[in-house]
């Protein structure tokens, strides 16, 4: 689903210990949060499908607050997030991404039980697709669903940023 209001876009890159990702927001909130290992270039394609035409603007002062949230979650002193987001996608993708903020710190969840959890019991493949469009990585924890048997499934950042994720919340949930 694409936005047809031009709105600009505020981003900043966050760098904080060996994490280096692409963070984005518009004036109602948080809007993107990019892979570590993903260039600017996918930002950009990414702002040109949500919100075509509108500016890319970096802004470091603008993105602090919620750069400052993100670097405490990677220090393991930050279990939810309460800065604003902007969410733009279907009414499914909503539901699904509302569930997925649902998912308690440290726990995990199957693709079946997010189906489930949004009464769509026999939508599990539309979840997975849902799931993987997800513009908010960590803040929006997809990282938290696993495969039915618990194995480790696709993640927009990786795998390794999956693992990590898990591992982080894993160490801080057990301190």
């Amino acid at each position: 689903m694409k936005t047809t209001q031009v709105q600009t876009l505020f981003w900043s890159q966050l760098t904080d210990q060996d994490w280096n990702l692409y963070i984005c927001a518009t004036e109602k909130g948080l809007a993107y949060v990019g892979s570590p290992a993903w260039p600017f270039a996918d930002l950009e394609a990414w702002a040109g499908r949500r919100f075509p035409g509108s500016p890319l603007v970096r802004d470091e002062g603008r993105l602090k607050p919620y750069a400052a949230e993100l670097t405490e979650y990677f220090h393991g002193r930050r279990q939810h997030f309460t800065v604003p987001f902007d969410l733009q996608g279907t009414p499914f993708q909503l539901a699904v991404w509302e569930a997925l903020c649902a998912i308690p710190f440290g726990q995990t969840r199957s693709y079946s039980d997010i189906a489930q959890q949004i009464r769509k019991p026999s939508a599990v493949r539309a979840v997975g697709a849902a799931i993987g469009a997800n513009p908010l990585l960590v803040t929006v924890p997809c990282h938290r669903v696993l495969g039915k048997n618990g194995a480790l499934t696709g993640y927009r950042g990786g795998l390794e940023m999956k693992t990590r994720l898990l591992a982080l919340e894993k160490q801080t949930f057990y301190k």
